[in-house]
């Protein structure tokens, strides 16, 4: 089974994420984190999720790049955390992807489905503030939007949560 998750900054879709993780009451729970310390900032959020996770089993395994090279237990539930953050490390790391971030990940989804009993897969909904950016931050919208319609074709269920509201998109 493959999930996938959206919703805003702050919206409540990790917690939501983990708790779908839980119900499947599996015995080998990965979360796949995809964001780099590179700031105070992140190195806060990345704390924030972990205190998030503690107690509930989780084997974090640090993923800023190529998820095919990825090593998880056969059958396990994999909670991938963060598409967006996946995404920007592809494009824009001087190693990553580069324009060919879009295939590079969904490749690497491909293989987790292949390879997890399920698949739970967090991104953010950056696409309705209305605002005007530059090209580079334009391309990265763009491939994150071809990525996330992508995803939400191949998901079985797809949620957008929005102010803590779990809503159904899918499945």
């Amino acid at each position: 089974m493959m999930h996938l998750i959206t919703g805003g900054s702050g919206s409540g879709k990790s917690a939501y994420a983990e708790a779908q993780i839980l119900a499947l009451n599996g015995e080998c729970r990965v979360y796949l984190a995809t964001m780099y310390p590179y700031d105070e900032e992140s190195r806060q959020r990345i704390a924030r999720h972990r205190k998030m996770r503690a107690e509930k089993n989780f084997t974090t395994v640090e993923c800023y790049r190529d998820l095919e090279k990825t090593e998880i237990p056969e059958h396990a539930d994999v909670l991938l955390e963060c598409m967006s953050n996946l995404t920007a490390n592809e494009m824009f790391w001087p190693e990553g992807a580069g324009s060919d971030t879009e295939e590079q990940i969904l490749r690497g989804v491909e293989w987790l489905r292949r390879k997890a009993r399920n698949l739970v897969i967090v991104s953010n909904e950056i696409f309705s503030d209305g605002c005007e950016y530059d090209s580079g931050t334009k391309e990265y919208q763009r491939t994150l939007g071809k990525i996330n319609c992508r995803l939400a074709e191949l998901a079985d269920r797809v949620t957008e949560v929005v102010y803590g509201i779990p809503l159904e998109v899918k499945g």
